[in-house]
C-alpha cells in the first residue's frame, strides 16, 4: 500500500492529532493550509482552501486515499456554514474524481447530520453527506458520524469540564438528555483501522467511546465527582434565557461581522434527547478498532 495520504482540516482539533499520529506511524501527508507552513519530511503543506480547485487537484493528485476533516461549526447563516461544508466537500470531490485512480475517501461528518432538522450545521452536514454518496459510482467513500470529540486541543467541550473541577456542570436541556462523548484519539485510530483496510467499506458509520446508554448530565456529574473528589452540582440553564441569548447573540454576529457559535439552532441540538451512538455497524467494518479512552482516565489529562 502507498502510504501517502491527503489531509483536509490538518490545522483543526481533529486534523493535527490526525497528522501527527499518522506520521508516527510512517505515513507521508498531503495538507492543505490558508497559513503558508514550511514542509517538512513527513509534510507536503498545500496554500489554499477549499475553493481552490487547481490546488485541490494537487493536494489529492498520487495519494491513496483522502481524509476530509475540514468543516466549519460557527456561523450566522446557513450559507456561512454551506460554503465550507457544502461548497467545500463538492469541490475536493471534484478534484478527487478527476484522477484516473480515484483515491479512496473518507468524509469526517457529524453525528448532528442525523437530525439535519435542528439547525444550519445540522443540515450542511447532512447535505455533505449525500455530496459523497452521489459519487457512488466514481469512487470508494466511507463516512464517519463520531459524537462530541474532546481531547488535548479542544476548545469546545473543555470549558465544560474545567467548570466541573469548580464543582459545577451547567446543563443546557433536561437532565436525562442522552448523549455520547469520543476522545480524539479513539478517532484517530479509527480513522487509521480505516487506511489500512484491505477491502472498502462503504457507508455511514457512528462513533462514540462505547458507554452503554451514554451519558447523561446526572451520569456526567457522578463520575466527574470521582475523579475531581468534590461535589458536583448540576445547574440548569433555563431554556428561554438560553434561547433569548442566542437570538441576542445571533443578532449582535451579523451586526459585528463575527461568527457567532451560540444560535438558536446550535440551542436545538444541545435540547436534542439523543445523541447516542451505535459502534457495532463500524466494528463489524473495522475487525481491529474499538475505543479504548474513558473518559474518566482521559479528563485529569485534559482540563
Amino acid at each position: 500500500m502507498q502510504k501517502l495520504v491527503a489531509v483536509t482540516g490538518a490545522t483543526g482539533f481533529i486534523g493535527r492529532r490526525l497528522v501527527n499520529s499518522l506520521v508516527d506511524a510512517g505515513w507521508r501527508i498531503k495538507a492543505i493550509t490558508r497559513k503558508k507552513i514550511a514542509d517538512t519530511d513527513s509534510v507536503n503543506w498545500f496554500y489554499g482552501d477549499l475553493n481552490s480547485l487547481p490546488v485541490l487537484t494537487d493536494l489529492v493528485r498520487d495519494v491513496s486515499a483522502v481524509i476530509h476533516c475540514a468543516g466549519t461549526v460557527r456561523g450566522g447563516s446557513f450559507g456561512a456554514f454551506a460554503h465550507t461544508n457544502v461548497t467545500g466537500t463538492e469541490n475536493l470531490l471534484k478534484a478527487v474524481v478527476q484522477q484516473k485512480q480515484p483515491p479512496r475517501f473518507l468524509f469526517i461528518s457529524s453525528l448532528a447530520a442525523r437530525q439535519p432538522e435542528l439547525s444550519w450545521y445540522a443540515r450542511s452536514k447532512k447535505q455533505a453527506e449525500q455530496l459523497v454518496i452521489d459519487h457512488t459510482s466514481e469512487l470508494s467513500w466511507t463516512i464517519f458520524r463520531p459524537t462530541a470529540v474532546y481531547g488535548p486541543g479542544d476548545k469546545e467541550l473543555k470549558p465544560l469540564f474545567q467548570a466541573t473541577r469548580k464543582g459545577l456542570l451547567p446543563v443546557v436541556g433536561k437532565l436525562q438528555n442522552r448523549f455520547g462523548l469520543l476522545h480524539v484519539d479513539d478517532l484517530v485510530s479509527a480513522i487509521q483501522a480505516w487506511l489500512y483496510l484491505d477491502t472498502p467499506c462503504p457507508g455511514i458509520y457512528e462513533l462514540d467511546d462505547g458507554t452503554t446508554g451514554g451519558y447523561s448530565f446526572p451520569l456526567l456529574a457522578t463520575l466527574t465527582q470521582e475523579i475531581w473528589n468534590r461535589p458536583v452540582r448540576c445547574v440548569v440553564a433555563p431554556h428561554f434565557l438560553i434561547k433569548s441569548i442566542a437570538v441576542i447573540n445571533l443578532w449582535l454576529a451579523r451586526i459585528f461581522h463575527y461568527s457567532p457559535m451560540l444560535t438558536p439552532g446550535k440551542v436545538k441540538e444541545l435540547h436534542h434527547h439523543d445523541w447516542v451512538c451505535d459502534n457495532a455497524p463500524l466494528i463489524h467494518a473495522l475487525p481491529h478498532w474499538q475505543p479504548r479512552v474513558r473518559l474518566h482516565d482521559a479528563l485529569p489529562l485534559i482540563v
